[in-house]
């Protein structure tokens, strides 16, 4: 498996997997599939401040994994809120793990401090590979949006980076 900085060719299976993860409801508040343009669009956003990779296996995108702003204000200018997500056929296979340690490093070498992220709190799947990569739970949002017209509470993890782990 290899795991690098998403390209713009990747656009395409980015929106595939994150599509997934949309349609499934366990993994986002988002609720509208992505397309091509759509993920294009994200991957401009990013370029040149906020990291986003891929693991790739036998030439195929299987996972994803990005980071991106947490508030406007210049003392949270270290810290990113980020995101993972993995191919149905590739759950399972370390391909998450690969590509969320990927993006770790990543904003680590980019001087990020901190990375946080919510995760629903029967997302077992993703919370276990949290804590088997370094973060931490350190408290719930209740009722935190609705999802389908339902209150959904999230799981906030973080993870310190570069000096802050020190």
């Amino acid at each position: 498996m290899i795991v690098r900085p998403a390209r713009s060719a990747d656009a395409e299976a980015i929106a595939h997997i994150y599509t997934q993860g949309i349609e499934e409801r366990i993994a986002t508040f988002e609720t509208e599939p992505r397309s091509t343009q759509d993920m294009l669009a994200y991957l401009a956003e990013r370029e040149g401040r906020y990291p986003v990779v891929v693991a790739e296996q036998d030439g195929q995108v299987v996972a994803w994994a990005s980071a991106g702003p947490y508030r406007a204000r210049a003392c949270y200018d270290g810290v990113c809120e980020f995101s993972v997500y993995a191919d149905r056929t590739a759950r399972g296979t370390g391909a998450a793990q690969a590509v969320l340690e990927g993006l770790i490093d990543a904003c680590e070498a980019a001087g990020f401090w901190k990375l946080v992220s919510r995760i629903f709190p029967e997302n077992v799947r993703s919370r276990g590979l949290c804590r088997k990569v370094g973060f931490r739970e350190v408290g719930v949002y209740y009722r935190h949006a609705k999802l389908d017209g339902q209150w959904r509470d999230t799981v906030i993890v973080e993870r310190l980076l570069g000096e802050a782990a020190n």
